[in-house]
């Protein structure tokens, strides 16, 4: 194909991803008041599925935290615009992603034409698991990490003639940045696994730092969650660790893998 023939391929592509894109943020945006009710504000109140669910453990706050009272933050609006860009803003976030592995195989399709057999499974590999991590780091994300921060902070009491008020966009603002952190981080063991083709890392170097590197995820893991209990603590820290155990696997002979699959490729293209 010709330059121009590429630049015509790739402008059906963005038709087709902004078409599907406009489609879905249009369903989103009239689903929204149901959505925003029963899924974006289901931590503000004890209903929530996790709340409901560690009442059930009957904890002591020493390190189950305890969550036998009742429990219902009112979420206020400062801003006369505030509802409607909220609306708005949300619905093409949902949007996005819902359509995120509609992009990603769009994407793949435009360019698996120009890669080699090894690159293709490469890359293939990558956006295979890489999709459903992301999904699971954003559930993690609002099951967990989102509920145990909101509900400590939002209770937190620095004196007693303080009154906690959140508002709608600081409640947003702080939902959709752990969903979306708590995604980008589960995608960790891919980057590693991407780092390590390049030789940049091994996994005996992970290994190495092994010691290390759990202190830091137990400070992240604090820092994610700024509660008091143990409990809270490890629910974070513990997938953290899991994925930092999954980069050690995914790392193992990476270079030398992608050395062998380029000289395939070299001895193929020649032939």
């Amino acid at each position: 194909m010709s330059f121009w023939s590429h630049l015509e391929a790739l402008r059906w592509v963005l038709v087709r991803v902004v078409l599907i894109y406009l489609v879905v943020v249009g369903c989103c945006f009239a689903a929204m008041p149901h959505i925003f009710n029963q899924v974006i504000l289901g931590p503000t109140t004890s209903d929530f599925i996790l709340y409901r669910w560690l009442n059930g453990l009957h904890g002591d706050g020493t390190f189950f935290p305890d969550f036998g009272q009742e429990f219902k933050i009112n979420i206020i609006n400062v801003k006369l615009a505030s509802q409607f860009m909220t609306h708005i803003s949300t619905s093409f976030f949902l949007g996005l992603l819902i359509i995120f592995p509609y992009l990603v195989c769009e994407l793949w399709m435009f360019v698996r034409p120009a890669l080699y057999a090894g690159e293709r499974k490469s890359v293939f590999a990558l956006m295979t698991f890489g999709v459903p991590m992301f999904y699971l780091g954003c559930g993690v994300g609002y099951f967990i990490v989102f509920p145990f921060t909101f509900r400590f902070l939002a209770m937190y009491e620095l004196g007693g003639e303080v009154t906690n008020l959140i508002s709608l966009s600081s409640y947003m603002d702080n939902f959709l940045m752990l969903v979306f952190v708590m995604g980008v981080v589960f995608e960790l063991p891919f980057v590693a696994w991407i780092l390590s083709r390049m030789g940049l890392i091994t996994s005996q170097l992970l290994r190495k730092v092994r010691k290390h590197a759990v202190v830091v995820l137990l400070v992240l893991a604090a820092i994610i969650t700024p509660t008091g209990d143990p409990f809270t603590l490890m629910t974070v820290f513990v997938p953290l660790y899991l994925l930092y155990e999954f980069s050690v696997i995914l790392t193992r002979g990476g270079k030398k893998k992608q050395e062998e699959e380029t000289d395939e490729d070299l001895a193929l293209a020649e032939s």
